[in-house]
């Protein structure tokens, strides 16, 4: 019974090294390839990281040389612009001096005119405003005197009536008398 207690344990135990040295043996294989396929994944990283990186500055490259051959262009641009600008303004001045020295008398003399015309039209105004106010006193003056010619012909009728009647009074005392 002693005996059966040392061996059946020694039995598992062989059996036990015998897995385990069995497994141990893949696992040493399966722990270098995947160390292995590691060591590859990274040195593709780093390869791909490195082509990114190569046609990263490529691209930047590229893109900077576009952006100085354009800011060149709207350097350029903007100096033909400038100096169209600049003589434009220089023709315009230089136009606006001549024409302020041809036009410089003339616009005195239009001023001048143009004073002596306010005097005429403040001189027509106030006579139309003379004319008016005696037309204005002709027309109240024509209404009073109509109605002063109606007055008159009413007068010269009542007149006329008092004649007659004064007529037919003399005739008939003349007539009186002499009955």
């Amino acid at each position: 019974m002693n005996k059966a207690y040392l061996i059946w344990p020694l039995i598992g135990l062989l059996v036990f090294g015998a897995f385990y040295w069995n497994a141990s043996k893949g696992f040493a294989e399966r722990d270098r390839q995947v160390a292995i396929q590691k060591e590859k994944d990274r040195q593709d990283r780093i390869t791909a990281d490195l082509l990114r990186r190569k046609k990263a500055i490529e691209d930047a490259i590229k893109a900077q040389e576009e952006r100085h051959a354009a800011r060149l262009l709207k350097e350029k641009k903007e100096e033909d612009e400038r100096i169209a600008r600049d003589a434009m303004v220089e023709r315009r001045d230089r136009a606006f001096n001549d024409v302020n020295r041809r036009l410089r008398p003339q616009l005195d003399r239009l001023k001048v005119d143009a004073e002596a015309v306010k005097e005429e039209i403040k001189q027509l105004e106030l006579q139309k405003k003379q004319y008016v106010d005696e037309e204005t006193f002709l027309r109240g003056f024509v209404r009073t005197a109509e109605a002063n010619v109606k007055t008159y012909y009413d007068l010269i009728e009542k007149i006329k009536v008092a004649d007659d009647a004064r007529a037919l009074a003399d005739a008939a005392a003349a007539k009186a008398k002499k009955d």
